[in-house]
C-alpha cells in the first residue's frame, strides 16, 4: 500500500482509505451488512496497511462509528486516522442555496453531536471532523466562524473538513480559498471529473487534502448493476437508482465498457483512474466484505493506468446537475 501526504495536516495516509457507510446498516443506508463480516474487513485492511477511516454519525445513527472504535482499540499501537462527520440538523441532504447555518449546523447542535462521535469512536479527540453537507456562502458566517474556532481550541478535533453536495465540486472552492479548513470531499471518478475544473487548483494552491468519495459511481463502475438491479425499499440505494437513473448508468457503463479490453477489471481500473490524479490525498471505496479489502488495496500498487487508456477514460466525463433523486 502506498502512502500519501493528507495536505497541510502532514499525516501519511494510505492512499486507498475505508469508506464506512456501507457497515452501519440502519435507517437511510446501505443494506446487507454483518458485523462480524464488516469487523473481518476492517482488520484485514489494517493488515494490508489501510490506516484512514471515513465514517459519519448517520451511518447506521452512531453504529458505523462504534465499527470503527472497536477497530482502533483492537490496534491501539498503530497510528489510524478516523474521519467523521456532523450530519445536518435538518436532516437535508443535500443542502440547497436557501439553507441558512443556523437551521443546518448550528455549533451547540454541532457540539452535541461532537460529543457523540467521540463517544462513539472511544477517544478525547476525532483526527478530521467534516461538516456533511456543504454551502459555500457559509464561509461569511460569524457563527461557522466560532464554531471551528472553538472546536479546536478545546482540542476537540485535529482536522476540520467539508464534506460537498454531490455534482456541486465548485461548492467548496471558497472554502479551501479561505485557509480554514484542511480537507475536502467530494465525489470523483471516471463519470465525474468536474472537481479537476477548479476545486483541485484550489486545493493544490492551499494545500487542502482531496477526500475522494464514490469512486465506483454508487457501484455502476464495478459492473456489478444492471437495468435488472432492484433494491430492497429500505436500502438506500431503492431511492437513488430511479429508473430514469439506472437507465442512463447503465447505458454510460455500457458505452465505457465497449471502450476497454474485454478482460478488463472495470472497478480496479476505476480506483487506478482516480490513484493517477496526485490532488488526491486518498479514496475511499465502501467495503463491506474481506473480498472487496483485497481487491481495492490491491490497486495501490503504484502500476499506473496507460497515456493511452487514460485518454479513453476521459473521454467519458459525464457532467451532472442535481435532481431531485440524486441527494
Amino acid at each position: 500500500m502506498d502512502n500519501r501526504t493528507f495536505g497541510r495536516l502532514g499525516w501519511s495516509v494510505s492512499e486507498v482509505g475505508y469508506g464506512m457507510w456501507g457497515v452501519g446498516a440502519g435507517p437511510g443506508g446501505w443494506q446487507g451488512a454483518d458485523d462480524q463480516e464488516s469487523l473481518e474487513a476492517l482488520q484485514l485492511a489494517v493488515d494490508l496497511g489501510c490506516n484512514f477511516f471515513d465514517t459519519a454519525w448517520i451511518y447506521g445513527r452512531g453504529h458505523s462509528e462504534q465499527l470503527l472504535g472497536r477497530l482502533l482499540k483492537d490496534n491501539s499501537g498503530q497510528r489510524l486516522y478516523a474521519a467523521t462527520k456532523v450530519p445536518p440538523k435538518d436532516r437535508a441532504w443535500p443542502s440547497t442555496r436557501a439553507s441558512l447555518l443556523s437551521d443546518v449546523f448550528p455549533y451547540d447542535y454541532v457540539a452535541e453531536y461532537l460529543d457523540k462521535s467521540l463517544a462513539n469512536l472511544g477517544v478525547d479527540r476525532v483526527d478530521l471532523l467534516q461538516y456533511h453537507v456543504w454551502e459555500d456562502s457559509w464561509v461569511d458566517n460569524d457563527e461557522w466562524l466560532e464554531s471551528i474556532a472553538r472546536i479546536r481550541s478545546a482540542g476537540l478535533a485535529e482536522g476540520i473538513g467539508i464534506s460537498i453536495n454531490r455534482w456541486e465540486p465548485w461548492n467548496g472552492v471558497r472554502a479551501v480559498e479561505s485557509g480554514l479548513i484542511d480537507s475536502v470531499q467530494v465525489i470523483y471518478n471516471i463519470f465525474d471529473q468536474a472537481p479537476e475544473d477548479t476545486l483541485f487548483p484550489a486545493c493544490r494552491a492551499h494545500d487542502v487534502a482531496v477526500i475522494a468519495r464514490v469512486p465506483f459511481d454508487e457501484g455502476t463502475l464495478t459492473g456489478a448493476i444492471t437495468r435488472e438491479t432492484t433494491f430492497s425499499p429500505d436500502d438506500w440505494r431503492a431511492s437513488y437508482f430511479v429508473p430514469e437513473n439506472l437507465e442512463s448508468s447503465v447505458t454510460k457503463v455500457e458505452a465505457l465498457k465497449a471502450d476497454l479490453p474485454p478482460d478488463a477489471n472495470l472497478a480496479d481500473i476505476a480506483l487506478r483512474f482516480i490513484l493517477a490524479n496526485p490532488d488526491v490525498a486518498t479514496v475511499i471505496p465502501g467495503m463491506r466484505r474481506s473480498e472487496h479489502v483485497r481487491r481495492n488495496i490491491a490497486s495501490s500498487d503504484g502500476q499506473p493506468l496507460s497515456d493511452e487508456l487514460m485518454t479513453t477514460l476521459r473521454a467519458h466525463r459525464w457532467d451532472r446537475e442535481p435532481t431531485e433523486w440524486s441527494q
